[in-house]
């Protein structure tokens, strides 16, 4: 997937037309529709229906363009920043929840090291609200986090991903069992929490009453994903955790789907202090970040 693919693709949903768009982009058409196709190729998906009085966008193609626009957006705004003030250098830590530390970041850490050699970067796991405070205050450049979209006071931030999140037992768990699970039988059962401080799971229990309910099973606090997955699978308890750090698990039957969506929808999100939006290696790196996470969710492993 790449940029003058998105470009082509939010001009056509400007515009509304394949012609007007190579025209505004000063290419043929046939170019433009070359680059759709690739896109849609790329992602496995129809962008567009053809319709006999112009186009329209399909559900997909709704969903991927503001993540278009802000991935071309945030290139600009790198491309702009290398050109104006040089190559990006010196030191940027950052702050991450874990579960994206391990399995979202690393790719992104190694096209930084590869493409910007002369920034040096220091990763930290901590818990959400750790992390924004700790760039608030500037002891952090940025933070990678998920949670709500939400406004956040003294920060900017930009959505890189929509982040599902999954119910996980292990396979011979009762409630494996059930087709439809209540939120009595959530309450009723031993809870694993993944990652302490995580703001998807502070929302879980909010969302079931949980701060309220006196008498139900304990939660097993283990703040490791991996720890979590292990005591998951060998039937501890259920655990609530991002799909993605459990779909190896999930594939090969050591853990179990429950039947169970959440009530509210959380995002993969990078954040950064306003008054440092002018640092060019923050600016490359969030650029780099929207490009890296939109290919893993076009391609998931």
């Amino acid at each position: 997937m790449e940029t003058r693919q998105l470009l082509a693709f939010t001009t056509v949903v400007q515009t509304g037309s394949f012609t007007k768009a190579a025209a505004t982009l000063n290419c043929s058409q046939p170019t433009i529709t070359t680059r759709i196709k690739a896109l849609e190729e790329t992602l496995g998906v129809s962008l567009f229906r053809r319709l006999p009085r112009g186009i329209q966008m399909t559900s997909a193609g709704v969903e991927l363009l503001p993540f278009a626009r802000n991935i071309i957006t945030l290139t600009d705004k790198a491309r702009k920043a290398i050109t104006m003030n040089g190559e990006p250098h010196g030191k940027l830590v950052i702050g991450s929840a874990q579960s994206l530390t391990d399995y979202r970041l690393l790719p992104l850490i190694e096209y930084m090291c590869w493409r910007y050699p002369s920034v040096q970067i220091s990763l930290h796991s901590r818990n959400t609200q750790s992390n924004l405070s700790s760039v608030r205050e500037g002891r952090l450049d940025c933070a990678f986090f998920i949670g709500p979209i939400e406004p956040r006071e003294g920060l900017e931030s930009t959505v890189l991903c929509p982040e599902p999140l999954v119910m996980v037992s292990g396979p011979t768990h009762a409630l494996t069992r059930r087709s439809v699970i209540t939120e009595d039988e959530l309450r009723g059962s031993t809870l694993v929490r993944a990652e302490n401080g995580a703001s998807y799971y502070e929302q879980f229990e909010q969302a079931l009453g949980l701060h309220d309910t006196e008498s139900r099973s304990p939660v097993l606090a283990l703040d490791s994903i991996d720890a979590a997955k292990r005591a998951v699978a060998s039937g501890l308890g259920i655990s609530l955790v991002p799909e993605v750090t459990v779909a190896a698990e999930l594939a090969d039957g050591r853990l179990r789907r429950l039947p169970w969506v959440p009530p509210f929808r959380v995002y993969t999100q990078f954040a950064w202090r306003q008054d440092n939006s002018g640092n060019p290696s923050v600016t490359a790196l969030v650029s780099a970040a929207a490009q890296v996470v939109s290919e893993q969710v076009a391609t998931p492993a």
